[in-house]
């Protein structure tokens, strides 16, 4: 007689602990994450990913600081053959983000070339609040079970920007779950998450 070896289903629960390492190392930034996924089939996953973030953004005639919350709604897929009961994954994924946020800019130089007119730094914070962004992201990762119910993992996300909400006369620089904004509307993200999981049932 074969041997059937069933799986777990549940709900996983995780943070990204890249960001907490990323806040020691850049004083400009803040930011904490919550991750969860949940396997509906043998390959697929419903993803979630809801967390808030705070960067200081410095240019050469600008200094702006953008924060507020936001979630990526989406899905996995596990591209790898587990071996008898291995509960590892390689995904590839999707996700749809929403963010909203209050940008301030702190203090600006106006860009004015005079040798008679010499600019100034102003230093006056503005803020708008209440912008939003949304956007789309391709992800693919890795996620191994470490110890029973206990995952590492690890993914990169390329990023395309819908539409994105300006400061009144000043582009926005940054949004929180997207980062930097760049002319093309497109960017990366990275990602390395300790999760647990909550199991359900076996099939």
């Amino acid at each position: 007689d074969s041997i059937v070896y069933k799986t777990a289903y549940g709900l996983r629960l995780g943070v990204d602990i890249s960001k907490p390492i990323k806040a020691q190392i850049d004083g400009s930034f803040s930011g904490f994450e919550i991750v969860v996924d949940y396997r509906i089939s043998n390959r697929f996953y419903v993803a979630a990913e809801l967390g808030n973030e705070e960067e200081t953004t410095q240019e050469d005639f600008s200094n702006s600081t953008s924060k507020g919350q936001y979630i990526r709604l989406g899905f996995n897929y596990n591209a790898y053959e587990n071996w008898l009961d291995m509960n590892n994954e390689i995904f590839t994924g999707f996700r749809y983000g929403f963010s909203v946020f209050d940008q301030t800019l702190n203090n600006y130089t106006p860009n004015v070339n005079s040798l008679y007119f010499p600019s100034e730094n102003i230093i006056s914070p503005i803020t708008d609040t209440g912008l939003t962004a949304h956007w789309t992201e391709f992800m693919l990762g890795i996620k191994v079970e470490t110890f029973k119910n206990l995952f590492l993992s690890a993914s990169v996300s390329y990023k395309i920007m819908l539409s994105v909400e300006d400061q009144e006369n000043f582009k926005t620089l940054f949004s929180p779950g997207f980062n930097r904004i760049f002319e093309t509307g497109t960017g990366f993200g990275f990602n390395y998450t300790i999760s647990y999981l909550i199991p359900f049932a076996k099939k």
